[in-house]
């Protein structure tokens, strides 16, 4: 890599990272929102559902959008927009400004992640991909590291203080981003596969039919179910420990800091090593398996530390599934990033909308019914999964 990309692709990082530390600031005060404010189970799936429904309907013309008018204004106006959802939230008293802070907050995120991810494969060859794709995953987990902690101790404040400091953090990323990412029209650094006349040329949708294959279209088969199940487990994750098992916010925080802790060595010094010996498809069927094991020992193991210790095996597999899969996505085409990571993001979220409803409503019913559900989609994805070796994508 030249240094010019190399310093687009550190931008991207530092922005990542705030936003992602943003993020990771409410989620131990999440169980602590709901109590507060009288909402059930299902009222906070919701809200995870109104982010993930606008990332659904926002994320594929987002990533058509930034092939056409390039990355920098989408990644600008992406972080702008989640430092004012940060500000709506803790302004907000009622159910609905809470909903709507969500909606604007899915917005943002259709903006950032797929468009950050299409500039990485636009700026950077197949050999780096693997690399830059872990390093962007090391920047999220990089975030979860201090955030969970970080807002831990800010919730000592108010329970709504945390989401004041995600939006500063907001309002300082977009200013990062908008001063040194270069101008798109001064990218020379650019792909020499990008065929930008190409990719403006007929529909999204007419696109879409002629890059599908059916290995990409089983692909993205395992990443529409395996959204049901991630998305199942992370969104009641701190509700189901702080009800279940009695987690205050210290012991909340502390898994999540922990899981940011390996998230961020793994990724950082052992994902491009596992791919180079496993092979993405692999990978993610050891990781699909893991996470299956791990949530069969969340639901029953009752020490706090051996469902610690569970609940990290669960989260280390779903931060090597995703840069995984990302990367594989990345090398089925060499056009069409931006469309390509649109349709991810979309298909993601659709299991995003999904699955936090039921899992939020069967927490209400029963506490095991949830990681059930859970089980099953994992168990889904995982025979997927052991389809595409069979189409020898990789090994």
């Amino acid at each position: 890599m030249t240094k010019e990309v190399k310093r687009i692709i550190a931008v991207v990082l530092f922005c990542e990272f705030l936003i992602c530390l943003g993020m990771s600031l409410v989620f131990p005060v999440e169980p602590f929102i709901k109590n507060e404010y009288h909402f059930t189970a299902f009222d906070m799936g919701v809200m995870s559902s109104l982010f993930a429904f606008v990332q659904f309907v926002a994320s594929p013309i987002v990533g058509r959008f930034s092939d056409k008018i390039g990355r920098k204004p989408m990644l600008v106006w992406g972080l702008l927009i989640f430092a004012i959802a940060e500000f709506v939230f803790a302004l907000a008293q009622h159910l609905w400004v809470f909903d709507l802070s969500r909606a604007v907050d899915g917005l943002s995120a259709a903006m950032f992640v797929p468009t950050s991810m299409a500039l990485a494969a636009d700026i950077t060859t197949e050999r780096d991909r693997a690399k830059v794709i872990g390093w962007l995953s090391a920047a999220f987990s990089g975030g979860l590291i201090l955030g969970p902690g970080l807002g831990g101790i800010l919730a000592h404040v108010s329970y709504k203080f945390p989401f004041w400091v995600a939006g500063v953090l907001g309002l300082i990323s977009t200013l990062v981003a908008w001063r040194f990412l270069p101008r798109d029209e001064d990218e020379r650094f650019q792909s020499e596969t990008k065929d930008p006349e190409g990719e403006l040329l007929g529909s999204s949708w007419q696109q879409i039919k002629q890059i599908m294959t059916p290995t990409l279209a089983v692909l993205f088969g395992m990443i529409f179910v395996a959204a049901f199940g991630l998305a199942g487990f992370e969104s009641i994750y701190s509700l189901y420990v702080n009800e279940v098992h009695n987690f205050d916010l210290g012991a909340i925080a502390l898994v999540l800091t922990l899981n940011g802790i390996i998230s961020l060595v793994l990724q950082v010094f052992f994902f491009e090593r596992l791919v180079q010996w496993l092979g993405e498809v692999r990978l993610m069927e050891y990781s699909f398996l893991l996470s299956i094991v791990g949530t069969i020992l969340v639901i029953y193991d009752h020490s706090h530390w051996q469902l610690i210790v569970a609940t990290l095996f669960v989260f280390e597999a779903f931060d090597l599934l995703r840069p995984a899969i990302t990367t594989l996505l990345t090398k089925m085409s060499k056009t069409n990033q931006g469309l390509l990571n649109g349709i991810n993001m979309s298909l993601t979220s659709i299991g995003n909308i999904i699955g936090p409803l039921i899992t939020g409503a069967l927490l209400d019913v029963n506490y095991q019914y949830p990681y059930w559900f859970v089980i099953l989609f994992l168990l889904i994805a995982l025979i997927i999964g052991l389809r595409l070796r069979k189409l020898d994508v990789q090994d």
